[in-house]
């Protein structure tokens, strides 16, 4: 399995045609599915990639998603596409409601260039609100590109994924919470280094200098 050659290919694509891009329809094929095959499935083999894949929502017949990925004759991914312009949003999503009736363990909301990978850790059979895995196929870095590779043809094993996208969730959660106090950091924050380092009293001066120090001691980490 080779995925990093084919998804740089088809970022520089992207960034050459997406200006050309005027339609939903035209995303998916220029964009969406040569992603799907990147992944190993046979875009043009109904048993591997369904398009508008129907699944019965109660009494509303005939709704379709815009690609299932199916093994066994069961959808392992569902997907929603969107125009490359529009932000992808889960509200109001198709998805929440074809993974409830579907088999699926896995749905993807994706633009062409931003991709979200949902699954449903936090109550079994409904979809999560936030994805367990995010990018930007124009900015991927090796790490990311693994993660990818686990939804492979060749390497898809669903408890893995599982297992693997319990911790993928949490780590991106808590850098966003660092992230946030590198930007703003709490008095908690502060407070945590400066009892380390500063033998006096914690004086509301103290710790308006230390705010100050942590600030810029992560900013050159970082920079």
């Amino acid at each position: 399995m080779e995925l990093q050659a084919p998804l740089r290919q088809l970022a520089d694509k992207i960034q050459l045609l997406k200006e050309k891009i005027e339609t939903e329809e035209s995303t998916k094929h220029a964009f969406v599915l040569p992603f799907i095959n990147a992944l190993g499935y046979d875009t043009f083999n109904p048993l591997e990639v369904v398009p508008e894949y129907v699944a019965d929502l109660g009494i509303k017949k005939g709704e379709k998603v815009d690609y299932a990925i199916m093994q066994e004759g069961e959808p392992i991914l569902i997907i929603e596409c969107k125009h490359w312009k529009e932000k992808l949003s889960v509200h109001g999503s198709q998805l929440f409601r074809y993974f409830h009736v579907s088999k699926t363990r896995f749905a993807l909301l994706t633009n062409g260039i931003q991709y979200q990978f949902f699954t449903d850790l936090d109550e079994k059979n409904k979809m999560d609100e936030r994805p367990f895995l995010e990018f930007d196929i124009t900015h991927l870095r090796d790490a990311m590109i693994h993660e990818i590779g686990k939804f492979h043809k060749s390497s898809f094993d669903v408890n893995k994924i599982l297992d693997n996208a319990s911790a993928l969730k949490y780590i991106k959660e808590i850098r966003k919470q660092i992230d946030a106090e590198v930007e703003h950091p709490s008095p908690e924050f502060v407070r945590l280094f400066a009892s380390r380092i500063h033998t006096g009293r914690m004086t509301e001066k103290v710790m308006e200098e230390f705010t100050e120090l942590v600030q810029k001691a992560f900013g050159q980490m970082i920079g």
